[in-house]
């Protein structure tokens, strides 16, 4: 696939800043940041840190005893780009999983994620999507984030992701056995990615937007690609989200019926925006716990694991 030059990038639309408006509005509908955390290494690391204190008893740190874990460069075509890589440090070749961040980059909760993945015998891999825009890991405002990632691509994420399936492996991933789980801005990339990617298979999207305004950039949302999807797609929401309501879901569900696509989505009743996230208040253990196990036995049925 031909990566589009960043330098030929339209300006971001009004129907992109409506879509990452919608992306914000459900994980801080009431937050402004206060402060800027250092930036640990060339991920974006500092954003998602400085949103809310870490609450000592609900914040997950999963340690790198028995893995390989760091970061590494993606060759895409144009440019590399950095991820976060977790693996067994011994044994492979290990099924593979995409994760998509956030909206606020590759901070240390989707860092965590990898290295919980890579704990279940997975070669988890988090490429930083938005490098050629900017970098969000310092940013102090909603306003600064949305004015990066508005200008991202869907072509563009889409051509990082399968260069960043092809750098799995070549570094002890089986490239038959692929994955890819998305959280928020993340959830709406993997719903997408399952339908650009015919060596997928399949996919577990966490509260990702399902409609929105097509732009230039962002020319289809899930709704609109229901009939193209590749792999099976296990969605994962909240039922209090303000973002996503009740009627998207039904919608996309009876999209993927009329399609004949294998997909299920499950919505957690009471949960908000984001439950999966334990750094945040949004975080519901119980929604979080079971989803999590619902992902693993969807990558076991589906041929990842």
């Amino acid at each position: 696939m031909t990566r589009p030059d960043p330098r030929d990038t339209p300006p971001a639309s009004g129907a992109d800043e409506a879509n990452l408006a919608a992306d914000l509005l459900s994980l801080f509908p009431k937050f402004t940041p206060s402060r800027r955390e250092a930036v640990l290494t060339t991920l974006a690391t500092g954003f998602a840190l400085a949103t809310q204190p870490v609450a000592a008893e609900t914040a997950i740190t999963t340690d790198t005893q028995g893995l390989d874990a760091g970061e590494v460069q993606v060759a895409a075509p144009d440019r590399a780009i950095p991820a976060y890589r977790a693996k067994p440090a011994q044994g492979g070749p290990f099924p593979v999983v995409l994760v998509v961040q956030e909206i606020f980059g590759v901070h240390e909760h989707i860092k965590d994620v990898c290295r919980r993945l890579a704990k279940e015998g997975y070669l988890a891999i988090a490429p930083e999507l938005y490098v050629r825009q900017g970098d969000v890991s310092g940013l102090k405002t909603i306003d600064e984030v949305r004015a990066v990632v508005a200008k991202v691509p869907d072509a563009q994420v889409m051509a990082d992701l399968d260069a960043t399936a092809a750098h799995a492996a070549s570094d002890g991933g089986d490239a038959d056995r692929l994955g890819i789980t998305g959280f928020c801005w993340g959830g709406r990339i993997t719903w997408l990615y399952a339908a650009h990617s015919p060596r997928l298979k399949a996919g577990v999207a966490w509260y990702g937007r399902l409609a929105g305004e097509a732009s230039a950039l962002t020319p289809k949302h899930p709704i609109d690609i229901a009939a193209d999807l590749k792999a099976p797609v296990l969605g994962l929401y909240g039922g209090a989200d303000p973002g996503i309501p009740p009627d998207t879901v039904d919608a996309m569900r009876a999209a993927c019926a009329k399609a004949g696509r294998t997909c299920e989505i499950v919505v957690f009743e009471g949960a908000p925006h984001a439950f999966h996230a334990d750094y945040r208040p949004s975080y519901r253990a119980g929604p979080a716990k079971e989803g999590w196990a619902k992902l693993l036995a969807w990558f076991k049925t589906h041929g990842v694991t």
